[in-house]
């Protein structure tokens, strides 16, 4: 076979293993598609079919053959940290400004330490360490990996739940799109490298200032021509994020995040996101199984796995305990909150590549990094939805005072 027909031959692996799956597994309730494509994203890597099958999977997933899925792999998820930074919503989260920044403070500092303690315990052992690391950028790196919330997926299960519309589903939104501004921020301090320091100082400034002007050329434009002119505007960040040393992705999330929501038709956007995950993401998900690697003993992979794993969601349940403590939410409230944002996936899964990519921590720990993520996402929904069923008056909470409670009970719909 020649490289376009080994190509398309992975291509065919790619869509048709994970639908199989999914459809004739039922998994939505526990595993939506796109968790069931990161799996089989990790199935079909070096670690499992590629220990399994050597010869196949050397044929198959072959450097040109790689490098051309990676290529679409740079494209899809370029689009859609652009699409998540297009839909935070900062004035919402300013007009509730109390509420959030405590919630959103709690929900992202307290998982940070608890994995900033479990990467300190990593540290004891070899092989889990990046090359280009100093000891605190791989603390950090790992502490925020399981801070992390995917606010896309997020959107996705409580949609699944039906409370996305609802007040308890607007307010997560607003402690999720804060703390994703905080996650890249974070990242941006970790990469900074100080022998680079003057481009991405240059590369800041610059990008601040075009965007003035970008500002004002969208607003002015068409929407038809918005469309347009953004894909221009992805790729100009991106690539001027990657040459500062930056990584292209935080260039893909500064150049969603400076544009306004409302220059948008929301059910284009709502439908670009669906396709972008349903034509080319899963071009990604296997790009990053490919990514995997046992190399430290799989069984150490898994024990560092489950470590990160508690040390999300305690981190996450403790800490949305806290800021249940101190605005006074109905008894319940934080749990159910404290598990929709400990949801993983695709962000984490985001993250975790740049630091790969710059060499931050290993192929190990991005494996462990991933288990994590995903078994996180797969625990949310079979555990929320029975919360939600025992307390539906939640659901109309608007937060805050204890007022709002009778407030929105008021408002709720009879049975």
């Amino acid at each position: 076979m020649n490289t376009t027909e080994i190509f398309l031959l992975a291509m065919m692996l790619i869509f048709t293993i994970p639908y199989i799956v999914w459809r004739f597994g039922r998994t939505d309730y526990y595993a939506p598609l796109v968790v069931v494509q990161i799996i089989c994203g990790i199935l079909l890597g070096p670690g499992a079919l590629g220990a399994v099958y050597p010869d196949y999977y050397q044929f198959v997933f072959n450097p040109q053959v790689i490098l051309t899925l990676s290529g679409i792999a740079w494209w899809a998820v370029m689009l859609f940290v652009m699409i998540a930074g297009i839909e935070l919503d900062i004035g919402k989260a300013w007009e509730h400004r109390r509420e959030t920044g405590i919630t959103a403070g709690l929900a992202l500092g307290v998982p940070l330490v608890f994995g900033g303690i479990a990467a300190a315990g990593m540290l004891g052992y070899a092989g889990w360490i990046g090359s280009k690391a100093a000891t605190w950028q791989f603390i950090a790196g790992v502490g925020m990996a399981c801070a992390v919330t995917a606010l896309p997926i997020l959107i996705l299960l409580m949609e699944k739940l039906e409370i996305l519309r609802q007040p308890i589903g607007q307010r997560i939104l607003r402690y999720a799109s804060v703390d994703d501004i905080a996650i890249w921020g974070v990242l941006a301090l970790i990469l900074l490298d100080w022998e680079r320091v003057g481009r991405q100082a240059g590369f800041l400034v610059g990008f601040g200032v075009v965007t003035f002007g970008f500002r004002r050329l969208m607003a002015a434009l068409k929407e038809g021509d918005r469309w347009y002119v953004a894909l221009i505007w992805l790729a100009v960040c991106g690539f001027g994020a990657d040459w500062a040393g930056l990584h292209y992705m935080v260039g893909a999330f500064l150049a969603g995040v400076v544009m306004d929501a409302a220059w948008f038709d929301q059910t284009k956007m709502d439908n670009l996101r669906a396709n972008v995950l349903l034509v080319v993401m899963p071009v990604f998900f296997l790009s990053t199984g490919l990514r995997t690697n046992w190399g430290v003993g799989g069984s150490a992979v898994f024990i560092a796995a489950a470590a990160l794993l508690f040390a999300s969601v305690s981190g996450k349940l403790i800490g949305l305990r806290i800021a249940g403590k101190v605005l006074k939410w109905a008894p319940g409230e934080a749990s159910i909150i404290g598990w929709l944002l400990q949801t993983k996936a695709l962000i984490m899964i985001i993250f975790a590549n740049i630091l790969l990519d710059k060499q931050i921590i290993t192929n190990e720990t991005f494996t462990a990094l991933l288990l994590m993520a995903v078994g996180s996402t797969m625990l949310t929904v079979p555990v929320v939805h029975p919360k939600l069923r025992r307390m539906r008056e939640i659901i109309f909470r608007s937060g805050g005072a204890a007022t709002d409670a009778a407030t929105s009970q008021a408002q709720r719909p009879g049975p």
